[in-house]
């Protein structure tokens, strides 16, 4: 049997170091380039005209705002519109990265913590900025909530702090493993399809439905990542 994990290893493509430090460009950063571009280049035909009386893509492109939509008012509130554009990217990339690592010969970059990680980090600087732009000063507040005596700063700001910090681990950890754990089973199912001969397509037509269970998962933690980001961004910039 192939070892399951090999499909997880990252492969220089194009090599490159500076300073010692390893920049090379790999199949990771290709298949998320494909996803960006695959992003833009649908989201343009679908609304490459745009009419009172939609047609199917036109549809599908404002069908897809408005499920992003629904979630913003559902956690940001009315004031959240102004956000659609990072909630937008951000359902949409992870979305469509989770659903190129089933094409076989692909890379499931939302299965690796350093990749998800990246984003994640990113997602909490961009919730502080926000935060901060909106809020001044009071957003610091959130260390160390009004009416509470000083005599517990010591114990409620680290507390604070370590759940601030805990945010985006947990969201990359959900992410991760899901999406590693399917692809493991998917890749040793297809082991047994080869290893079983005639008997084969009893295990072809089980990780034919896993494949169907892996689309739903991989759009299911796509929402379920932005959703939570979208409620740490409304703690980020709540006035009380």
């Amino acid at each position: 049997m192939e070892n399951s994990l090999e499909q997880f290893e990252r492969k220089r493509i194009i090599p490159f170091n500076v300073n010692g430090i390893d920049i090379s460009f790999t199949n990771s950063a290709l298949c998320m380039v494909i996803t960006v571009l695959f992003i833009f280049t649908f989201m343009s035909f679908c609304l490459r005209k745009s009419n009172i009386v939609p047609s199917m893509g036109q549809a599908v492109g404002e069908s897809i705002y408005d499920f992003i939509e629904g979630i913003i008012g559902e956690t940001l509130g009315r004031d959240g519109i102004k956000y659609i554009s990072f909630v937008f990217t951000l359902f949409t990339f992870i979305a469509c990265g989770n659903l190129l690592g089933l094409f076989p010969y692909s890379f499931t970059f939302t299965s690796h913590i350093a990749a998800v990680g990246t984003l994640s980090i990113f997602c909490l600087l961009l919730n502080m900025f926000f935060g901060i732009k909106r809020r001044g000063l009071e957003y610091f507040r959130l260390f160390f909530p009004q009416g509470l005596p000083w005599a517990m700063a010591p114990l409620i700001i680290p507390i604070e702090i370590m759940s601030l910090l805990s945010k985006p681990f947990s969201l990359t950890i959900r992410l991760a493993v899901n999406m590693s754990v399917g692809h493991i089973t998917l890749k040793i199912l297809g082991s047994f399809v080869v290893m079983m001969g005639f008997l084969g397509f009893i295990p072809l037509v089980v990780d034919a439905c896993i494949i169907m269970f892996e689309i739903f998962v991989g759009l299911l933690q796509a929402y379920i990542y932005t959703v939570l980001s979208c409620v740490y961004l409304s703690q980020a910039i709540a006035e009380e």
